[in-house]
């Protein structure tokens, strides 16, 4: 017996065969993945829209007491463990566990981690945060794939069907906030977080009622490893995380692994990541010398992505502290939850999505090249910070902007992450070596990760500089270097075919 993976097959395990075009011409299997997806962005991004509002409020009112700029450090580095996990999401699912499984086991984690948030401690919210964390890891990174499985390669419909699945993702960021936000904020902040758990536990329902539309859904891995490989990984994995338990709660029983430092730990770790995976990948001999002079210009777009989100993920964290002390919360006369401005950004991706769409499918040659979209993006991120500037200029501490500024902030930012994300996605997947294209996302997770990471360190000083400064000179440094890559574009479009 040799320890090297084997691929599985599983021609029988195939959804029924009147599923095919059962959901407006999609296979019903995309209703099943498209609902988990609504559910698990509600839960997380629900969450996510009231964490900062949670961490800045006082302990007389069920806060954790942080100052404003150690809460949005603690929340980014919560992104960055995120996505850091997510990568190694995949690995799990295609050796050991499978997709179906491990999409489920990430789903019942994520709902006991909202469910430990329910809990008015301290301790339950770290427990809590560590769970989702483990859940969202192994859930976000195979669903995707899931939905890949259910078109063959060469069939027409496989980009509508992960049209309507983003749009489900969308649906999901809009309506978290909507519910979470009024309830951590009228009735309070467990309340919220109850209301994320209950979400998630609603999308596992129906993904196991929904279980038989899914293809490969009861094999265990599509190469899993050999059994005594699989053996090693899974005690090495269980003592490796039980070491590393034991070792920060040494660490921190002795005064040395403060929140800070931890922080600052996983900053270095993003920034880690992507050096030694890209240097893996530029050193490798299993990429030829066309892949690798393919790599050059997605370094570029990789940083861009890094660029765009660090402003994107903000709208989570410096946005919705601004908008909670110096934002009207009315509009047209109805008052409405300082945190209902993160459901803006979901309504807006969820608008502008088939728009962006149909103006590429007019122009058709003629539209922008993919390097050319990802600049726009990077421009549109840095616009919506520098937009703040204007309302938050020669203000003291005690003002109240009009709420459409947000607002419009909210749609610059949402109309970058439409262009950046699909055709940075589209690009990764065509400008990855070969030999590493099944890691595809993998990467793309590790610009999250770097972003957040970045994040956790910048917005440290949100609360030591006046917010025009703070929006502005992040927004200026957005906005030029969105310009950077639009003057690299003769170089990005010579270097990175065959994407147009």
């Amino acid at each position: 017996m040799t320890d090297r993976a084997h691929p599985v097959t599983a021609d029988d395990e195939q959804p029924p065969s009147g599923d095919d075009r059962a959901f407006f011409g999609q296979p019903k299997g995309l209703l099943t993945l498209s609902g988990l997806e609504v559910w698990e962005r509600f839960s997380f991004l629900g969450m996510q829209a009231i964490l900062v509002l949670y961490f800045a409020d006082s302990v007389a009112n069920e806060g954790l007491g942080m100052d404003a700029g150690t809460a949005a450090s603690v929340s980014a580095a919560y992104g960055t463990l995120v996505y850091l996990v997510s990568v190694g999401g995949g690995w799990l699912a295609d050796r050991i566990l499978g997709s179906y499984l491990a999409v489920l086991w990430g789903g019942i984690l994520i709902a006991l981690g909202h469910y430990s948030m329910a809990v008015p401690t301290a301790t339950m919210t770290w427990v809590g945060l560590g769970l989702i964390s483990l859940g969202t890891g192994l859930l976000k990174p195979n669903v995707a794939a899931m939905v890949g499985k259910l078109y063959r390669t060469d069939d027409d419909r496989r980009d509508a069907g992960f049209a309507l699945y983003y749009m489900g993702i969308n649906i999901g960021a809009f309506a978290g906030p909507l519910i979470t936000g009024w309830l951590g904020e009228h009735q309070g902040w467990h309340w919220g977080f109850s209301a994320a758990a209950f979400g998630m536990t609603l999308g596992l329902i129906q993904y196991v009622a929904g279980r038989r539309h899914l293809a490969g859904r009861k094999h265990a891995a599509e190469f899993a490893l050999a059994p005594a490989a699989m053996r090693r990984a899974v005690w090495l994995m269980v003592g490796g995380t039980l070491a590393f338990a034991a070792l920060c709660g040494l660490l921190a029983g002795v005064g040395w692994l403060t929140m800070d430092r931890f922080v600052d730990v996983l900053t270095l770790a993003s920034v880690i990541a992507p050096a030694v995976y890209f240097w893996v990948m530029f050193t490798s001999p299993r990429v030829t010398a066309e892949e690798r002079g393919r790599l050059r210009p997605y370094i570029v777009l990789f940083l861009a992505s890094v660029v765009f989100n660090f402003i994107l993920f903000q709208a989570y964290s410096t946005m919705m502290l601004l908008a909670s002390t110096n934002a009207n919360t009315s509009i047209l006369g109805f008052d409405f939850p300082s945190s209902w401005y993160a459901s803006a950004l979901g309504a807006f991706e969820v608008a502008l999505a088939p728009v962006v769409a149909a103006v590429w499918v007019r122009m058709g040659r003629r539209q922008p090249h993919a390097s050319n979209k990802i600049a726009f993006g990077v421009i549109l991120g840095g616009l919506s910070f520098l937009l703040m500037v204007v309302p938050t200029a020669g203000q003291g501490t005690d003002y109240r902007m009009a709420a459409w500024w947000i607002v419009g902030s909210y749609l610059l930012l949402g109309l970058g992450d439409v262009l950046l994300e699909t055709s940075g996605l589209s690009a990764s997947s065509k400008l990855a070596p070969k030999a590493f294209s099944s890691q595809t996302m993998a990467l793309w997770f590790l610009s999250l990760a770097l972003a957040n990471g970045i994040q956790a360190q910048v917005v440290k000083i949100y609360d030591d500089v006046s917010h025009p400064v703070y929006f502005g000179v992040n927004g200026g440094i957005a906005v030029v270097l969105g310009l950077v890559v639009v003057a690299l574009a003769p170089w990005l479009r010579r270097t990175m075919h065959p994407v147009h």
